[in-house]
């Protein structure tokens, strides 16, 4: 008996990826790869391409692109729906979906899917979303986008597969050239992009420079709804400067003339480390927007910075190397608990992780986040595997007390199958003063973004969307506003902070 529980165990464990894709085997799928750089036009004729299909998929990797691609079609009077986290409108009508690539249905089948940004599969977070994706979207045709540093890894995985493949190369439309001096703060021309890589040096940078130039700022903590607005005053003129993190290195068309790196390193949440040269090159691309500007140019605000730029943007960007990481999916979660008898999600999914294999060139996915949410769930016995499963995916961040007190109060929600209605945790004052006031309402937004993730997961328990949506409007509007204002660095004083008190403890307000 035990012989067979192992033999059970190891062929749980040797995975075949194709198998868990039925209807997309069914098909006789073409592959085609848009292969190129930033500015380039690939996308450009993908979503060409997409327009023209008699039905269709865009999986994009931001809500915003998601969003755009949506509004697309729709300008091409294609009926189509959109669909996020956190978002549903849905045609009845619709031949086309737009969606973010995490909620790709494996069970709908289309004439053409656009798989954007492919060179995501590297992502350590979030690449599995794009290998699943190729190998189990169901479309007679699918076209992904990306650069060269994916052509690899496209090339194997499609062996893997057996399907045919064909590659179409793009060359940029506008040259692209590094500045021969570095360039003061001081003395910016309009057009000009900064790239820092931090929340509080893109703050840091406004205060200073709004004093004499007009200013846009794009992070990654600013909800895409307030991105959309600062990308669109930047690109209207009525802003001069744009300071902006690796935000702006997908999606988002701009017209940058000028783009300076303020320094070459970053934190990748593990360690203070330099700039890769794929992250250059894939921000630098930013620049020269075919249409606006015949050249962009690429610099820096520092000589060493500048020097170590250009040292690297002339290296040849390093190709994604095999395994390409998966992620469990719901029927091995089941199977796995079974077999190693727990109901700790936590331990299946270490267990997943350690023991995997695959017969390709896959491993298995790093899901610490996913981990990170399982020891929350697990405190809690009436949630069932499936449930525990289910909220390990939620949008949330362990950095923010907000967050993680509603996560807490919205659980306890669902193990009491208890109506809870949407209620802000702060009361918005008329302005900002400091950053860290900002910091609150974007971290509230992010708040109101989990209610509408769970809303569609548990709808009779979390029923408030089109209040959660409207109060979503007002504070990106504060936010919109705040960041017009010259906000001070320095910690918020007990009067400018009474407006941001919690009317009582968020784990009882939801």
């Amino acid at each position: 008996m035990n012989e067979t529980f192992q033999q059970q165990l190891q062929s749980l464990l040797n995975c075949d990826l194709k198998s868990l894709f039925p209807l997309a085997r069914s098909m006789k799928r073409k592959l085609k790869f848009f292969v190129g750089p930033t500015n380039s036009g690939k996308t450009y004729n993908a979503m060409q391409e997409l327009k023209a299909s008699n039905s269709g998929l865009y999986l994009a990797p931001l809500r915003l692109l998601a969003l755009e691609g949506y509004e697309d079609l729709k300008q091409n009077s294609i009926d189509a729906s959109l669909i996020t986290g956190e978002e549903q409108i849905i045609n009845e009508d619709a031949s086309h979906v737009c969606s973010t690539i995490e909620m790709l249905d494996f069970n709908l089948d289309v004439d053409l899917a656009v798989i954007d940004e492919i060179q995501m599969l590297e992502d350590e977070d979030r690449g599995w979303a794009w290998v699943n994706a190729i190998i189990g979207v169901p479309a007679n045709t699918v076209i992904m986008t990306g650069s060269v540093n994916a052509l690899d890894a496209v090339k194997k995985i499609t062996k893997y597969l057996g399907e045919e493949l064909e590659i179409v190369k793009y060359q940029r439309k506008t040259p692209l050239k590094v500045m021969a001096r570095y360039t003061s703060l001081d003395n910016l021309e309009a057009a000009t992009a900064l790239i820092a890589f931090s929340r509080s040096d893109v703050l840091k940078l406004k205060q200073r420079l709004q004093k004499k130039y007009k200013v846009s700022v794009i992070y990654g903590n600013l909800s895409p709804e307030v991105r959309r607005d600062e990308a669109k005053r930047f690109r209207e003129k009525k802003s001069e400067i744009l300071i902006a993190t690796d935000a702006i290195a997908m999606g988002l068309n701009l017209p940058i003339k000028n783009l300076l790196f303020t320094t070459d390193t970053k934190f990748d949440g593990k360690s203070r480390r330099k700039l890769t040269v794929n992250e250059i090159v894939q921000i630098a691309g930013r620049a020269g927007r075919y249409g606006h500007h015949e050249v962009g140019f690429l610099g820096a605000t520092r000589r060493d910075v500048l020097e170590y730029i250009k040292k690297e943007y002339e290296e040849p960007v390093k190709t994604i190397k095999p395994p390409y990481r998966v992620k469990i999916n719901n029927e091995q979660l089941l199977d796995l608990a079974s077999h190693i008898k727990t109901n700790s999600l936590t331990k299946i999914l270490k267990f997943f992780n350690k023991n995997m294999k695959f017969d390709g060139p896959f491993k298995a996915a790093n899901i610490s986040s996913m981990i990170e949410a399982s020891t929350i769930v697990d405190k809690r016995d009436k949630l069932t595997l499936e449930e525990k499963y289910l909220l390990s995916q939620a949008p949330i961040t362990t950095k923010s007390t907000i967050i993680l007190q509603a996560f807490e109060a919205y659980i306890a929600a669902v193990i009491k199958k208890r109506v809870c209605h949407y209620k802000p945790s702060i009361t918005l004052p008329k302005k900002a003063v400091t950053q860290k006031d900002l910091l609150l309402v974007e971290d509230e937004v992010k708040k109101i973004s989990l209610y509408l993730w769970l809303s569609y997961k548990f709808p009779e328990i979390f029923p408030d969307y089109e209040k959660a949506v409207i109060l979503r409007n007002s504070f990106n509007s504060f936010i919109e506003n705040s960041l017009k204002l010259n906000l001070k660095l320095e910690r918020p004083t007990k009067k400018n902070n009474d407006f941001f008190k919690p009317k009582r403890r968020f784990g009882r307000r939801g």
